[in-house]
């Protein structure tokens, strides 16, 4: 769904409750500027798509919002065990916000298992609503409850809503022709129809959700729409919701434009496809599936109508090696795959890096090492995008910071690609590709010109005069070699591993041809044209905060927080990892202390020390989890009084 906004403003990443107000009805409504909402249940109960729901919605509205999924990498883990709880984090504002939030306002547990699993995120004084009827002593007994939560007095702390969630359903749904159990399957329709109540949510958009998902099956598209307004009509009729909510949309916090809610992978797709239109060149994708990379492999077969080809490989080595072949014959090549797979790609990255073609390698980062953690999220991939190859093989390596960030730097990547004729690393991760923000949909003008030459014939003139192709004759300014393209008469060439002939391309042994080259292959990355490195320092701070990737979010929600409360301290944010901006180490050398807050043991801060003899301050977090802004504030501020 897509939303207009007016002008922008820049406002605190938190905020206070607003007013109450008693309208037409019998009911109060209060005024929030933000709320956090976790959806917390059994991997099959649907939190994922309740979750996305009340995104849509919600970005519908016109709030600033953020979310964060999280799921266990079992396609069905064990019903009822903590392993097997999945979650869906909610926060949305009338105000510009960074991150999905610390701490939800209110936990939504469908069982025992999804209230023990997050109960230890939720601060006192916030909201619980669980399902009743899932808190059987079995259930209680499979997580470790010698006695109900509910009953003895553990949860006095909190304002907490038992309710019958199941039951509710079935009788809702008692006119349909259903099972018991599939009527059951209902009661995450049921809760999202509650808490769309709760806080003045559209709900049009959901039903016609509905109506299409079932399309070919009308009887559960109408009993889910039944569950979900029975449970707005729940919200409006019971005593037990006294107060609903409102959060006005963030009618101030953006430029003006067309905006809609996007994830990180999706953002990645589209700027792909952007790109290839931009550089009039067809995309070809060469993937096999692996978490959390497949969205975008499912993506882009959809849009073949833009000259998308994607070829679903037999594993990750022959997915690349596709990709590979695709980018000599003419095209956008892209190869996207998590972790393990750049492991596994590494050796045809070398290949490229020889050959000197464009590629496109996304790599969706997730928590390793080995199968790691599939649906976690982590940054520790950096040093392996740097040096994960044999030989002397530098690739350029860029990052977004957010998942609407996504669709700039995919056009980025394609830019420094096709510019230079390089394989091109790109480091999102789990959570980039998984939450979602608004993003604002870019008039066409505004897309860069990506618009590539192939070589149409000789480049060079020999001693007797006669002209002749030189595959690795190379332009003077980027150090990138002519893109010639099999078929073009006179174009003949030879391409494979075994080191070249400057110019020529002929196999080569010598050794001071080999010293040449490796040099040269070195100095067209270092070459290559990024911007500088934008610092946000307001009172001449004596510490700088450094992030790449996706910790951008919280880092800023940080300083935010430390400059409300009077701290002075500058913030900068990577996206260009090699070659580093041309003005960081004086960047650097400006300030006392340095802070590189990241998801891994400390990789950029190895990168920054070994490079500038900078004695930075690593503060890490490997825990699948993305930094919360408070521990981050806290973090920056023992930084600052050191």
């Amino acid at each position: 769904m897509t939303s207009q906004v007016s002008s922008p403003s820049e406002q605190a990443d938190e905020a206070v409750v607003g007013e109450q107000r008693k309208p037409a009805g019998t009911k109060d409504v209060r005024r929030l500027d933000r709320v956090i909402i976790r959806f917390a249940g059994d991997s099959g109960d649907g939190m994922q798509l309740t979750g996305d729901r009340f995104t849509s919605e919600t970005a519908s509205f016109g709030n600033d919002l953020s979310t964060l999924p999280n799921f266990p990498a079992e396609i069905r883990a064990p019903a009822g065990t903590l392993p097997g709880v999945s979650s869906f984090q909610l926060h949305f504002a009338d105000h510009d916000i960074l991150t999905p939030g610390d701490a939800p306002n209110v936990l939504v547990a469908m069982n025992p298992a999804a209230l023990k699993a997050n109960l230890g995120d939720v601060p006192r004084g916030a909201e619980i609503i669980v399902n009743t009827d899932e808190f059987t002593k079995r259930a209680m007994q499979k997580v470790g409850y010698a006695t109900s939560p509910l009953e003895d007095g553990s949860l006095d702390g909190y304002s907490l809503h038992p309710v019958p969630l199941t039951t509710l359903t079935v009788e809702a749904l008692k006119e349909f022709d259903l099972t018991r159990k599939e009527a059951e399957r209902s009661k995450n329709m049921f809760a999202l129809g509650l808490l769309s109540w709760m806080y003045h949510r559209p709900t049009e958009g959901t039903e016609k959700f509905l109506k299409s998902k079932f399309a070919k099956k009308p009887d559960i598209a109408a009993a889910n729409i039944t569950a979900f307004r029975a449970g707005w009509n729940f919200g409006e009729t019971t005593e037990d919701f006294a107060v609903s909510y409102e959060i006005a949309p963030a009618t101030t916090a953006f430029p003006v434009g067309t905006y809609r809610n996007i994830s990180g992978n999706l953002a990645l797709s589209y700027g792909l496809i952007a790109a290839s239109r931009q550089a009039d060149l067809p995309l070809y994708l060469g993937s096999y599936p692996i978490t959390p990379a497949s969205d975008i492999l499912h993506e882009l077969s959809r849009h073949k109508n833009f000259g998308v080809r994607t070829f679903q490989a037999e594993d990750e080595i022959a997915g690349i090696g596709a990709a590979l072949g695709a980018a000599f014959g003419g095209s956008l090549a892209v190869t996207t795959t998590s972790g393990p797979g750049v492991a596994l790609k590494s050796e045809t990255i070398g290949l490229a890096v020889s050959l000197e073609l464009p590629l496109l390698v996304i790599d969706i980062q997730r928590g390793g090492p080995s199968t790691g953690l599939p649906t976690k999220t982590e940054q520790a991939d950096l040093l392996q995008a740097m040096f994960g190859r044999n030989g002397e093989a530098p690739i350029p390596v860029i990052a977004p910071c957010t998942p609407a960030d996504c669709f700039d730097t995919a056009l980025e990547a394609a830019r420094i690609a096709l510019t230079y004729r390089t394989p091109v690393m790109l480091l999102s991760d789990g959570y980039l590709a998984n939450g979602s923000e608004p993003w604002r949909i870019p008039e066409p003008d505004e897309l860069p010109d990506l618009t590539v030459q192939f070589a149409q014939g000789p480049n060079h003139t020999l001693d007797d005069g006669s002209e002749v192709f030189w595959p690795y004759k190379r332009d003077p300014q980027t150090l990138a070699r002519p893109w010639a393209i099999p078929g073009t008469p006179g174009l003949e060439h030879r391409i494979g591993g075994i080191e070249k002939e400057d110019g020529t391309g002929n196999i080569s042994y010598a050794p001071a041809n080999h010293d040449f080259m490796v040099r040269t292959r070195q100095a067209k990355i270092d070459g290559i044209e990024v911007p500088d490195l934008e610092v946000d320092d307001l009172h001449e701070a004596k510490t700088l905060v450094l992030g790449w990737g996706s910790t951008y979010g919280p880092i800023t929600a940080a300083v935010r927080r430390l400059r409300t409360a009077g701290e002075s301290i500058a913030q900068a944010h990577l996206r260009h990892l090699n070659p580093f901006p041309r003005n960081l180490g004086a960047v650097l050398g400006r300030y006392e202390k340095v802070v590189i807050p990241e998801m891994n043991l400390g990789q950029l801060a190895t990168l920054i020390r070994a490079k500038y003899l900078v004695d930075a301050h690593s503060y890490n977090q490997v825990n699948g989890m993305p930094f919360k802004a408070e521990q981050l504030a806290k973090a920056l501020k023992e930084a600052i009084d050191a």
